[in-house]
């Protein structure tokens, strides 16, 4: 997938964020000499840069005008931090997306995700939503993953789609309901729980678990997905 610096001085939250981010199948580098992140940086070649903000030495809008000397990787800040001055700093400084701590790391990796997708689109590829290594091809309304192709009906390739549409996001059961009603006669809230149901079903038959997660009283919200 990609190869990501993460730039966390804090050795909990740096090996919880690394060990995820591999499961997702990211080389992941956190640098070891924070006095010298630049080295790490050049030896590394990322294509994405994680930054914390309060670092060892130099903090990470140091870093971040450093790395925008030289590269134009995508840059996220990755802060508890997160009151408008240091969001403005940041944007400021080159930065391309703030995350404020505490975050869950499935949003975390959403964020990512749509971050990479952005930055290093693919000919041929636009036609396509990922997340992680599922693939929504919008042409046909299938799925691809793990070599197999997942035959959806037409709405659920409509919930699927506005749920990546807005990967990290939760999704509410009214903007879903929506969705469908723009295209169809009203769509009533069981109908909407059986659709998503079924969904579910079909994506965990082919060894995606847990990749519709429900909030309850909010919508749904795309997860991290697990094995059988």
């Amino acid at each position: 997938m990609a190869k990501i610096l993460l730039v966390e001085d804090d050795i909990a939250l740096s090996g919880a964020l690394k060990s995820h981010m591999e499961k997702w199948g990211h080389e992941v580098l956190v640098p070891q000499d924070f006095q010298d992140v630049m080295a790490a940086f050049t030896a590394f070649s990322p294509e994405l840069v994680i930054l914390d903000i309060m670092l060892p030495f130099f903090n990470g809008f140091y870093w971040c005008e450093r790395i925008r000397q030289v590269s134009n990787v995508p840059i996220v800040f990755l802060s508890s931090a997160s009151d408008n001055m240091n969001i403005v700093m940041a944007v400021s400084m080159g930065g391309d997306d703030f995350i404020a701590k505490p975050v869950e790391t499935q949003v975390l990796m959403a964020k990512l995700q749509a971050m990479l997708r952005r930055a290093y689109a693919m000919p041929g590829e636009k036609n396509v939503l990922r997340y992680g290594e599922v693939v929504l091809d919008l042409g046909t309304g299938n799925v691809l993953y793990g070599g197999e192709t997942i035959e959806l009906t037409r709405n659920e390739f409509r919930i699927l789609e506005l749920l990546m549409t807005h990967a990290g996001s939760v999704v509410s059961r009214e903007a879903l309901m929506t969705r469908l009603w723009q295209m169809d006669m009203y769509v009533e809230e069981n109908t909407l729980t059986v659709n998503v149901n079924r969904l579910r079903k079909k994506l965990e038959a082919h060894g995606l678990c847990d990749l519709i997660t429900t909030k309850i009283g909010s919508g749904y919200l795309l997860g991290t997905p697990s094995g059988k």
